[in-house]
């Protein structure tokens, strides 16, 4: 459990002076803005600069506003703080969209394609789950007399910690249907083909909430139980009263727990899909499970209260909805004939 793992300084020697690493006009900004225009480029040279402009138009802004504004405003002393949290959701995107760019090929999507539709789920999957969870702990932001921007920085300071997953689901299904219909794609053989790729992006960031110590379970005695280090949330909520001081008594790794679940469903949903029939199936399976799997583990984690007066938290009540969506396109599913839509598979398991 290692929040922070170090930092990075805001600014270089340079003479007798300084250069600014971060800012509007930092090194750092610079360097990520001419990579991002030189995928540009590439992407415009291949796919054309309408194609190329409605797919990257927004991770530009996100550099821009990531290396310009935002790093600026959450640096320490120390420098800017690069958090296991978000190192993980690096990870984490990285390896699902490889395994999505793998299974793409099988049904002849090139890996722009689908780059181009992991840019957009990812950035707007993003900003879902982080409005979620502010929306879900606002008294947590918006306190009475704290300054304007100092609510600004802690709204936006993501890789502190801080997002749920549900909340990213409307915002990533959306911008994948608008992605699908632009490139005239089958919607539900693209959901089967980054539906794995999810799962092992959300079993990595599972790995990251471990390190940032949230979403973590009650005490318990077993000997996997964990203790977590002073300054967390879960240290504070359950501090020792005797041992080591600072620390939390020992409790359940519900982090490891969901990044288990989610591998597992991960593989499953990878086995299934040479035993699928039809466009949407590996989809529906993995949109029947996890929900379920989630309303177990939501048993363990007790970092959410009861929502809207029900006994349940409001994961759990979003994984009923869940449910209900996967039985609703279980049923639209088996009302279409034909087989798989879309572009035929090639062979193999992935």
């Amino acid at each position: 459990m290692r929040s922070i793992l170090f930092h990075v300084p805001t600014t270089l020697p340079w003479g007798e002076g300084s250069l600014a690493l971060f800012g509007p006009f930092g090194v750092g900004t610079l360097l990520a803005l001419g990579i991002a225009l030189a995928w540009f480029a590439v992407m415009a040279a291949r796919q054309g600069f309408q194609s190329a402009v409605s797919q990257l138009w927004l991770p530009l802004v996100a550099i821009v506003g990531l290396f310009g504004f935002v790093l600026p405003m959450i640096a320490e002393p120390a420098g800017v703080p690069v958090r296991g949290y978000g190192v993980m959701l690096l990870v984490a995107a990285t390896c699902g969209t490889w395994l999505s760019i793998v299974r793409a090929r099988r049904h002849g999507i090139d890996a722009d394609t689908i780059l181009g539709l992991a840019t957009q789920v990812f950035v707007w999957g993003i900003v879902g789950a982080r409005l979620f969870y502010v929306i879900q702990y606002h008294d947590r932001f918006f306190v009475a007399g704290k300054p304007v921007m100092q609510t600004l920085v802690d709204v936006v300071n993501i890789a502190g910690g801080g997002l749920v997953v549900f909340g990213s689901l409307p915002t990533a299904a959306v911008a994948a249907w608008l992605f699908a219909r632009r490139h005239t794609l089958d919607i539900l053989t693209l959901a089967d083909i980054i539906a794995p790729g999810m799962l092992v992006g959300l079993a990595l960031g599972r790995v990251g909430c471990f390190l940032n110590g949230c979403c973590y379970g009650g005490p318990c005695e077993l000997p996997w139980a964990v203790s977590f280090p002073e300054g967390t949330e879960v240290a504070i909520k359950f501090p020792q009263e005797s041992g080591v001081a600072g620390r939390s008594v020992p409790v359940h790794p519900a982090q490891l727990y969901a990044a288990i679940d989610a591998g597992l469903l991960a593989a499953l949903a990878v086995a299934w899909t040479p035993f699928a029939r039809r466009a949407g199936e590996v989809f529906a399976l993995v949109l029947t499970l996890h929900p379920i799997s989630r309303m177990l583990l939501e048993a363990i984690r007790v970092d959410e209260p009861p929502a809207l007066g029900t006994p349940f938290s409001i994961s759990q009540l979003l994984s009923l909805v869940l449910l209900a969506a996967a039985a609703a396109l279980w049923w639209h599913i088996g009302r279409v004939e034909g087989g798989r839509g879309g572009v035929p598979p090639r062979g193999g398991t992935l």
